[in-house]
């Protein structure tokens, strides 16, 4: 099984990262339905990194756009799920991420 650990809605991406290097997280999921998706995973992308934490996985999903996601891998964000992706695919892939498989 997984740890999950729920921050809560409205989290600034230092409270993200900070959170996520204190539970020694392997990976962080965020839904994005603001449309900031592209400046929230960058912000986060650079927390993670000034950490020394971009071991940490990170992936999402939510609204957007699938001319975004591209911009967001390329930028280091691993995953995109969209809406309507069955939580056994975004499962299945997470673990896969988390043990190496992928």
């Amino acid at each position: 099984g997984c740890e999950v650990i729920y921050t809560g809605l409205h989290q600034t991406p230092e409270q993200i990262v900070s959170t996520a290097i204190q539970e020694d997280a392997d990976a962080i999921g965020l839904s994005i339905l603001s449309g900031a998706h592209i400046s929230l995973f960058t912000r986060i992308i650079d927390l993670l990194k000034s950490e020394k934490a971009d071991d940490i996985i990170l992936f999402g999903g939510g609204i957007i756009p699938d001319a975004d996601i591209k911009t967001l891998k390329d930028l280091g964000v691993s995953e995109i799920f969209t809406p309507g992706a069955p939580t056994e695919e975004i499962v299945k892939w997470l673990r896969g991420a988390v043990h190496g498989s992928i």
